[in-house]
């Protein structure tokens, strides 16, 4: 992929726009700590550092529980300033031009670090790369690098666990039904799957390539016979890509079929992936952190580069 990369542009005390990931979930820090290498680079270089980035969904209004400026402290030792949240302005979310040129006044060089935010078209996604020079951050090439091995040549069986609640995931499963040799859908999803879902998970057919998980009486967790059968086909599989929680993984009465599902995957010999937020507070809760071969800061943009092979955020730093 000819990606434009941070060590291929010149910085060197310029003023620099780095779009990050700061939609951070409670404690947990992965995200922040991969964009340390970006931010390195840039110090060393003299640039002068603006961070700009989201954080929820406040729907163009101000919302003080939002707010990007706590993160200030975790910047200051690049002496790199945090911008308030962008997504308190419409023009971010709505993609709007006048926006995107407002955020180019704030630099000379534009680097998206935000790949969790790439599959979004929003305007410091998209527009704002086309008013500066651009190039992708330091751990922005690894996640492309890394989720490529995915996809090109992998060792087969490819086995996809799908988890989380979010109804998008049902088209991603869609997506990635052609290539994938497996599909196992938890967390609330089973209940997009209608009648299949009802279905007894010990009488789905081995040949299916969808493994729809049957949940407890609750519907917080899957059932003791659905995590059997999900770790029966981890077992097999040669490369697996594990996306969200099996149940509402917060309360201690509903972490089984997530803790079992996760740990199965982590002590499998397979090419391991995972990503997202809920997924990135379970292996640190977990501390499979450093089992798995690559660990992305982002879930849905994780899942629609390997459906789509690409991205609006890459295509964006291509053009």
């Amino acid at each position: 992929m000819n990606l434009p990369k941070l060590t291929d542009i010149d910085v060197s005390g310029k003023r620099v726009i780095v779009r990050a990931d700061l939609d951070i979930v409670g404690s947990e820090n992965y995200r922040l700590d991969a964009i340390t290498p970006t931010l390195d680079f840039l110090f060393n270089k003299a640039s002068k550092i603006t961070v700009i980035g989201h954080k929820g969904r406040p729907g163009g209004v101000y919302d003080e529980g939002l707010s990007t400026k706590g993160l200030q402290p975790f910047f200051d030792k690049w002496r790199a300033k945090v911008e308030e949240n962008l997504r308190f302005d419409p023009g971010e979310e709505a993609n709007d031009p006048e926006f995107a040129k407002k955020l180019a006044s704030l630099g000379d060089v534009y680097i998206n670090e935000a790949f969790a935010s790439s599959h979004r078209d929003s305007a410091s996604i998209t527009s704002l790369p086309k008013l500066l020079p651009h190039a992708a951050g330091i751990r922005f090439a690894q996640e492309v690098e890394n989720l490529n091995k995915v996809l090109e040549d992998p060792k087969r069986p490819v086995l996809f666990i799908i988890g989380g609640s979010k109804d998008d995931k049902v088209d991603y499963i869609k997506s990635l039904e052609p290539f994938a040799d497996k599909i196992l859908v938890g967390g609330r999803l089973p209940e997009y799957y209608g009648d299949r879902a009802l279905e007894s998970v010990r009488e789905q057919k081995e040949g299916d390539k969808l493994v729809i998980a049957n949940l407890v009486q609750d519907k917080e967790d899957i059932t003791l016979n659905s995590i059997e059968r999900f770790e029966k086909e981890i077992g097999k599989a040669k490369t697996i890509v594990l996306a969200g929680p099996m149940g509402k993984y917060e309360v201690e009465g509903h972490m089984q079929g997530t803790e079992r599902v996760f740990r199965a995957v982590a002590n499998s010999n397979a090419y391991k992936v995972t990503g997202g937020g809920d997924s990135l507070v379970v292996i640190d809760k977990l501390s499979l952190v450093q089992k798995f071969d690559w660990v992305s800061v982002g879930g849905g943009a994780m899942l629609e580069f390997l459906s789509k092979k690409t991205l609006p955020g890459i295509e964006a730093l291509k053009q």
